[in-house]
């Protein structure tokens, strides 16, 4: 007390100033617990979700979600490198020329069907029909591109057609004639 004497303070301002400190301090004190409440009841309501539902299991079942599509993923593309493995071996190229094998008279009704892999392996297929001696057909291998007999006009121009890879669109034309 003498020390607050010897600086000429009144110890009633004191005791009112601490008095008022204090009652602020109460009253931040009272603010800061309603929003801290408000604020637990606004995280409740974020955790139970829909339905009582709580945000840990959405999140589980998300990310159980997420490793079933990995997995699925990983077999489409497992799936999609046999199916490319088998379409190098397929036939993909294609040309069809008809022709007028006899030059008789009831139109062309002889073909000359070429089918080749991207490697341009595959075969020619030439049907020649007659009216009188019936229809004969004749197969014979390409590989790489190349056959080992003799090509007649019609076999040659389908053989070229299916390597450029244009005798599909061409086919339309032709069956159509």
């Amino acid at each position: 007390m003498e020390l607050l004497n010897s600086f000429g303070i009144d110890i009633g301002y004191v005791i009112i100033g601490m008095a008022c400190i204090i009652l602020i301090l109460f009253i931040l004190v009272i603010i800061s617990m309603v929003k801290i409440h408000s604020m637990c009841v606004r995280y409740d309501e974020f955790m139970e979700g829909e339905d009582g539902k709580n945000l840990e299991k959405a999140l589980l079942d998300k990310f159980e979600a997420i490793d079933m599509l990995k997995n699925n993923v990983s077999d489409i593309n497992i799936q999609i490198k046999e199916i490319n493995r088998i379409l190098a071996t397929t036939y993909k190229k294609i040309a069809l020329v008809k022709y007028d094998a006899f030059q008789e008279i009831g139109g062309k009704l002889s073909f000359v069907l070429v089918m080749l892999t991207s490697e341009n392996n595959g075969f020619i297929l030439n049907s020649m029909h007659s009216s009188r001696e019936g229809c004969y057909t004749y197969a014979k291998e390409v590989i790489n591109g190349e056959t080992f007999v003799t090509l007649s006009e019609e076999e040659q121009q389908a053989l070229n057609e299916a390597k450029q890879d244009i005798g599909l669109s061409k086919m339309k034309d032709r069956v159509e004639e």
